[in-house]
């Protein structure tokens, strides 16, 4: 299938996406501007005092834009006392009102603040998980019902040079587009666009849109699916507002949402971003920043080679059809390999670092949620039987003298290759970097090889793209290993910036396994790697190990303490592998996003919470104080629930 690549200047080199400029406030956006940042308070609108207050911190700490709930007339009216608050001490930042279900709170805002969001999937519809049989003639008469509804905003925006951010949620889209488009990329497209549409008709044009998901897949591909529908369309490029929504909270939500911003920033695609974290706010701008600042000196590198045609459907996740070979590839789930081949003597105790634990007293061993598949040691093969189901990769000229050993393989370099020594006849490893393309015409198909691709390019993941779309084009559909080596990194730079390399082949199916490693305050980082390598499976939805929290990063509408009840389930159970719980602190994102978790608590009023299964309601009105033994109830009800073993002493 030749599907266009519109949806981005060039596949293998760094372009930023040309837009419009908008103005919003001092700070316009898009253009030749720089990428904004940006986040949203989490205190009551009503709270004036504490609202500014938080602002301050979340301006000091970097935002560019401060977003603010009014879910009401009332909230909409303060915004006035905090913007003049804000001025009187100093500080223009532009504040956003963000609006969900009523149109007069944002007819309102539109005259105090420099930019209103609107969520067209609650603007002018309502949620009831109803499937709607339209034809065209009746589906023409709800956009006619839209517009009349959306058309007093636009005035007011249009008259008070205030600019909009259309916002499409996931997790709110409307019945009407969820019957007639179905819980798709392009019915999240079609939300927005009817609403852009509107304003072009009015002549506005003081618009940024965006795709938000808590499902990096879904939101990735939406974006990318709006770009190009743009250009087919002949509308504006406006700018585009990134981010992930319900992330979570730390390691795991910072990996989340460098998976699914960092991918579309690698390709240029992004004028402002908001990091979610379930963390305060102040916190969220330099993890944002520290994913923008990659491309402050990002340069247009030489393009190898001209892609006329993706071989890959980019609004679509397929993974890429590639050989088995052992248990690598084909429908195998993507494997970590570990690194320590820093190590001259490897011990028992290192392997506690990669998730494989020694237990002397029943001599055994024991293997967490993050045990590595495969671990490479180099030039010094380990002098001890390792535990049953890791495997070892050697270089190869150690090989020979181990080859009689059982799960040792051997790691070649494409100059090894070259000159046909024998192969292990099960499983080898070649190293290939992305400037050895030629390399691809010397490799058969039917060998048993995996590739171990690395690249020392700065625009790691659009060079490594390119070698796998040769790949494809070659018809070699032999297992990718993507290997990534950083230094001189913090530990939060490294996982944003791996879960960007890597995150963004995984997400369009392109990879068989990952390998990390972090050099920093002069010794390898292997525990942190290796966790790294596993939250990149995990976000970018390849391997689920661990108990996924779509948890929301919450604001003024916010019913309960989400940090303190997000730790108090994660407690509880972050032993339920692979399993997705949804903490919701409203019901603005809360019931629809239940669809791509598998049990939801969600605040519905002050000091109660209501339970889903799914998208299906299963408690209304728990006191909070009894809710987390009521979810957990649920999950045993319905088979998911499996105690936590007790832990035991290990070396």
């Amino acid at each position: 299938m030749e599907i266009a690549k519109k949806y981005c200047r060039s596949l293998i080199s760094y372009l930023r996406r040309e837009t419009v400029e908008v103005k919003i406030g001092n700070v316009p956006m898009g253009g030749r501007n720089p990428i904004r940042i940006q986040s949203m308070t989490t205190v009551d609108t009503m709270d004036t005092k504490n609202s500014v207050a938080q602002s301050i911190r979340m301006i000091e700490s970097g935002c560019e834009y401060v977003r603010i709930t009014a879910p009401s007339i009332k909230e909409a009216q303060n915004l006035e006392n905090i913007k003049k608050e804000l001025r009187h001490k100093g500080y223009q930042t532009p504040l956003i009102a963000d609006i969900h279900f009523t149109p007069n709170a944002a007819e309102l805002a539109a005259k105090i603040v420099e930019k209103v969001r609107v969520n067209p999937g609650n603007y002018a519809d309502k949620k009831k998980f109803e499937n709607i049989e339209y034809s065209d003639e009746s589906y023409a008469q709800e956009l006619i019902r839209i517009k009349e509804k959306f058309t007093p905003l636009v005035k007011i925006c249009k008259e008070h040079g205030t600019a909009m951010r259309i916002g499409t949620n996931h997790g709110s889209l409307s019945d009407r587009i969820m019957s007639r488009f179905g819980d798709t990329p392009l019915g999240m497209v079609e939300s927005a666009l009817e609403f852009l549409r509107i304003c072009e008709e009015l002549e506005y044009y003081d618009i940024v849109l965006s795709m938000k998901s808590s499902n990096t897949r879904v939101m990735v591909q939406a974006y990318r699916l709006l770009v190009q529908k743009l250009k087919e369309e002949g509308l504006k490029p406006y700018p585009i507002h990134l981010g992930v929504t319900e992330a979570g909270d730390g390691e795991d939500g910072r990996i989340k949402s460098a998976v699914g911003i960092g991918t579309l920033l690698e390709d240029g695609i992004g004028d402002t971003v908001r990091v979610s974290l379930t963390e305060e706010p102040e916190f969220e701008a330099p993890v944002a920043q520290a994913l923008v600042d990659r491309y402050l000196t990002r340069t247009v590198s030489k393009e190898q080679a001209i892609v006329e045609k993706n071989p890959i459907d980019p609004f679509a996740y397929h993974k890429r059809e590639t050989r088995e070979i052992l248990n690598i590839g084909g429908q195998n789930v993507p494997r970590v390999v570990a690194d320590l081949s820093h190590l001259e003597n490897i011990e028992i105790q290192d392997l506690k670092n990669i998730g494989h634990f020694y237990l002397p007293e029943p001599d055994k061993w024991r293997m967490n949620d993050t045990g590595a598949d495969f671990v490479f040691t180099g030039n010094h093969p380990v002098s001890f039987m390792l535990p049953n189901g890791l495997k070892e990769i050697v270089n190869y000229i150690y090989w020979g003298e181990n080859q009689n050993k059982q799960n040792i393989y051997p790691l070649l370099s494409t100059k090894e290759f070259n000159e046909n020594i024998p192969l292990h006849p099960e499983l080898n490893f070649v190293a290939i970097d992305t400037n050895d393309i030629s390399f691809i015409n010397k490799i058969k198909k039917d060998q048993n090889i995996v590739l171990l691709l690395s690249t020392t390019e700065d625009h790691a993941m659009a060079s490594l793209r390119y070698l796998i779309f040769e790949l494809i084009r070659s018809e070699v559909n032999l297992p990718v290993i993507i290997r990534r080596n950083y230094a001189g990194l913090t530990e939060e730079q490294f996982q944003l910036y791996a879960a960007t390399d890597i995150g963004g082949l995984l997400i369009d199916g392109l990879g068989d396994g990952a390998m990390l490693n972090l050099m920093a305050e002069g010794k390898c980082q292997t525990k942190l790697s290796n966790s790294t390598a596993f939250g990149i499976l995990q976000a970018a939805r390849t391997r689920m190990t661990k108990t996924e929290y779509i948890s929301c990063p919450s604001c003024g509408r916010t019913l309960f303490d989400l940090q303190e009840t997000t730790a108090m389930i994660r407690k509880r159970t972050d032993h339920l592998k692979g399993v997705k719980i949804g903490i919701m602190g409203c019901i603005v994102n809360g019931p629809g996003e239940m669809a791509d978790a598998d049990y939801g608590y969600v605040g519905s009023g002050k000091g109660k919470i209501t339970l889903y299964k799914g998208q299906e309601v299963i408690k209304r009105s728990v006191p909070s104080a009894h809710a987390v033994d009521e979810l957990i109830e649920i999950i045993k009800s319905d088979g998911a629930w499996v105690e936590p073993e007790a832990q035991p002493v290990l070396t």
